[in-house]
Formats: C-alpha cells, structure tokens, sequence
C-alpha cells in the first residue's frame, strides 16, 4: 500500500533521524519533511513505533495516510527542475 508520511518536528537534530528513518524504510523524500512510498500495513506500524520512540517526549508532530491506488491515480503533480 502507498503511504504518504508528513512531519513538522522543530528539534533539527530529532527532524534528520526522523528522516534517516524514512529512508531506511524505503521511502523517498518528496518534500523537506514530506516522505512518500509502499509500505505494508506491518511495516506502517512498524515505522511509527520506531518513530514514537525516537521522538520520546520531544515536540512534533507525524502523520501517515495511506492511499489506496484508485486515489493515487487521481493525483495531480507539478514538477518544474532547473
């Protein structure tokens, strides 16, 4: 299932390992905060406990939505590099 996995966490410090945890799950960044890819219902509680207690009782905020195929195909995107 395609997840989306968006976070405001002020702490930098905290903020990259929050990252380096998405990556480590095989997400691709998106945004600065804003990660985006396949995980299994498992893997998607898997992720938040491990974050959960990476962030122990500092600030922040993590949201993960899963996207079922029939929305995802509805997306839309601009993308503009230079």
């Amino acid at each position: 299932m395609q997840c989306l996995l968006v976070y405001d966490i002020p702490d930098d410090r905290l903020r990259t390992k929050i990252a380096d945890i998405c990556l480590d799950y095989g997400l691709e960044r998106i945004q600065y905060s804003a990660f985006f890819g396949e995980l299994s219902r498992n893997r998607q509680e898997e992720i938040m406990q491990k974050i959960r207690r990476k962030m122990g009782d500092k600030e922040g905020v993590v949201h993960l939505f899963p996207i079922c195929e029939r929305d995802l195909r509805l997306r839309k995107e601009i993308i503009k590099r230079g």
